[in-house]
């Protein structure tokens, strides 16, 4: 995690930009989906890189705003679509594309919406308490919605299983006892609160601010990313063609393990248990993917000089066999 409330992407240089398209190899005539468009660095360098057409997809109106511009660039080559990526099988049924060549997903937040006081993503900024990747326009509570009408169990076990905060029943605890004075509406309040539980020694190596965890809960609840990233992937092993490359970059723990564990069972490198049980499908089935590394890759000390918000960024990538994808989905 950052010294920030999360670890986003990077500026308008996506993170590891080199390293997705040499895992990705577009080829002419290929058809690629960007599914977290943002700025569309990934987009751009697809395009750049051989003569292909891209579907970027982005929850954010903003996004597909600048992919609208963008597009007038490539002749027809890049369409961005309003929605999310978890739902690239019906937004690719609908634009007509049944098979692509790749699929890249950048997960997490954008820098352009952490760095948005209006987004509510950062207590670095006084903001409204929001965290909807998708604004204000989505009907999906918000992370004012959640603190200030959750129970406290509920708060607290988010806040555990997402933020993997320690302290997090006593932070609820203190949330709930704030609320009933005043309603929670901005970062700051909320920042303050958190900090007033969790203490950090100064000057400690690696410290960061005590409201980070908290925060990077509340947002992955907020925009229910982890449920997000396996449907993403299983509509990925669904539209990719044979040969067909998929790249994730993920930026913690608990992204790199959903990516880690779906390429693990479509790879077939899940234990195949006792011998005196039934052998799982997963364990059965034949491998719908092939790990391209079989650890995953991390940013250069040179980029990370230039993008410190890089530091925690893994990319994990895999081809696609000829075999059907798995049944049951991301979880199978």
């Amino acid at each position: 995690m950052s010294g920030d409330n999360e670890i986003p992407k990077g500026g308008h240089t996506p993170v590891m930009l080199r390293e997705v398209i040499e895992a990705l190899d577009p080829r002419d005539g290929g058809i690629y989906i960007d599914g977290t468009f943002g700025e569309g660095g990934y987009s751009k360098a697809i395009l750049e890189a051989a003569a292909t057409t891209v579907f970027g997809i982005d929850r954010d109106p903003r996004a597909v705003t600048i992919g609208a511009e963008l597009s007038k660039q490539y002749d027809g080559r890049l369409t961005v679509l309003h929605g999310r990526f978890g739902d690239m099988g019906t937004l690719m049924a609908e634009a007509g594309v049944a098979r692509v060549d790749g699929v890249t997903l950048d997960v997490g937040v954008s820098s352009h919406q952490l760095d948005d006081p209006a987004r509510g993503f950062s207590f670095r900024f006084e903001g409204p308490l929001d965290m909807r990747m998708g604004g204000t326009g989505e009907a999906s509570p918000s992370a004012a919605d959640l603190v200030n009408e959750l129970p406290e169990k509920e708060l607290a076990d988010i806040i555990h299983q997402y933020g993997e905060e320690r302290q997090a029943r006593r932070i609820a605890r203190a949330i709930v006892e704030a609320r009933a004075e005043s309603p929670i509406l901005t970062t700051q309040a909320l920042a303050d609160i958190v900090r007033r539980i969790v203490h950090v020694k100064p000057g400690k190596p690696g410290a960061i601010d005590p409201a980070t965890r908290t925060f990077l809960a509340l947002r992955i609840h907020v925009n229910d990313e982890l449920g997000e990233l396996e449907r993403g992937l299983s509509a990925a092993e669904m539209l990719l063609a044979p040969g067909g490359r998929l790249a994730v970059v993920s930026f913690h723990s608990l992204e790199d393990r959903c990516v880690k564990r779906f390429l693990a069972r479509r790879a077939g490198r899940v234990s195949r248990g006792s011998r005196h049980r039934p052998a799982s499908p997963a364990a059965e089935a034949a491998p719908s993917f092939t790990l391209i590394n079989r650890r995953p890759l991390t940013p250069s000390d040179d980029e990370i000089r230039a993008n410190p918000r890089s530091r925690s960024a893994l990319l994990r990538a895999a081809e696609r066999t000829d075999a059907p994808a798995f049944a049951g989905g991301a979880a199978a």
